[in-house]
């Protein structure tokens, strides 16, 4: 904690790096990253690609990138390029993660980290094999409440921790929006995610050993999907403490919230934390509509301002958890200074768990983890 002046002489000992970053995915998280990364000082060079070569050009002629090209493979191997942000669609993240750390470039992959414990577990070994280094983007953990509510943890000021609670909220469209571009990408695998990554993260040293869970269908099955609209879920760590975990993705199309609602608890043995996330306190309505982050000719009327789950525009920046975290692993490849970003050894774990959660609400069975 700092209470007094930067120590310069710390300070000085940070190395001072350019960093040439190659942007693969020109979607909405790959443009915010590239217009985050331009303005960022130490990368000297800017790459972006997508496998529609138009869109990477659009994006590379509005961040001014230095290189543009609808080959993802000749973007991570241009020899300027240095690091590497994966921002395709979930499916699509191994080939281009083990690419990149193959040739010896750093990666900021967004999450899940894969949709199958055995590709998880090629790029984990890839990781450990490399002299690159591999983080994954749950930005949850840049959110300034859950950042600061570690801070309480570290300093031990909780206690010991004994348990929690989690759950998270959004509306179906959206939920369609996700299982349109990847069915595999169920609300517990692509949202409840960042919630036992938070867990696993307030709760850090201790093991995942068995998960339960219940799940309802109705509206996502209706369009198509065959997943579950909420899904409950226990789990327990293998010192006793207990969490319970929460997703409903499939709340009226036009509910206020343009990404996640949440709330979220934490019970110690010397304190409690109870941090609120639902944005029920700034509220708006508007007769011109207000345009969704993620959706594209999605508007709602009324809106919870701030609930876009990257973050928002205001005044021509980009503010929130995504820009924290690009900037605190920009500033750590550059300085070596310590970034928070999931490992993926933790990124693998928390992948574990969502498909336990998913398996145990399909079978009625409590899992034991490690899955077979």
């Amino acid at each position: 904690m700092m209470t007094g002046p930067i120590d310069t002489q710390q300070k000085s000992a940070h190395v001072r790096r350019q960093v040439g970053l190659a942007i693969v995915g020109s979607g909405r998280i790959g443009s915010l990253r590239a217009r985050l990364a331009s303005e960022h000082p130490a990368v000297g060079f800017l790459a972006v690609s997508d496998r529609d070569a138009i869109a990477a050009g659009r994006l590379s002629e509005l961040v001014g990138a230095d290189f543009s090209t609808g080959n993802i493979a000749e973007a991570i191997g241009h020899p300027d390029v240095t690091a590497v942000v994966v921002a395709t669609s979930e499916g699509e993240h191994v080939e281009a993660v083990l690419l990149a750390l193959s040739l010896g470039k750093s990666v900021l992959v967004e999450k899940p980290i894969a949709l199958t414990l055995a590709d998880a577990d090629r790029i984990v070994a890839a990781a450990a094999a490399s002299d690159a280094e591999l983080r994954v983007g749950y930005s949850r953990r840049f959110r300034r409440r859950y950042h600061v509510a570690k801070e309480q943890i570290v300093t031990g000021r909780m206690g010991t921790l004994l348990g929690g609670v989690a759950r998270v909220y959004n509306s179906r469209s959206q939920a369609l929006a996700m299982l349109g571009r990847n069915p595999g990408a169920t609300p517990v695998v692509d949202a409840l995610t960042y919630y036992v990554d938070l867990m696993n993260w307030f709760f850090e040293g201790r093991r995942l050993v068995e998960v339960s869970a219940v799940g309802q269908r109705g509206v996502l099955e209706a369009a198509g999907y065959q997943t579950d609209d909420l899904t409950w879920a226990m789990l327990r760590y293998d010192d006793g403490a207990a969490i319970n975990l929460g997703v409903c993705y499939s709340l009226p199309e036009k509910y206020p919230a343009l990404g996640h609602s949440a709330r979220v608890e934490l019970i110690g043995t010397d304190g409690v934390m109870l941090l609120d996330d639902d944005h029920t306190d700034q509220v708006m309505y508007s007769d011109h509509g207000v345009p969704h982050v993620y959706l594209p000719d999605h508007n709602v009327n009324a809106v919870f301002l701030s609930s876009g789950t990257p973050g928002d525009w205001a005044l021509g920046e980009f503010i929130g958890p995504l820009a924290a975290e690009t900037r605190a692993w920009l500033d750590h490849l550059a300085t070596g200074k310590a970034c928070q970003l999931a490992t993926p050894q933790e990124a693998r774990a928390t992948l574990e768990a969502t498909l336990a959660i998913e398996r145990a609400a399909a079978t009625g069975l409590t899992i034991r983890l490690p899955l077979d």
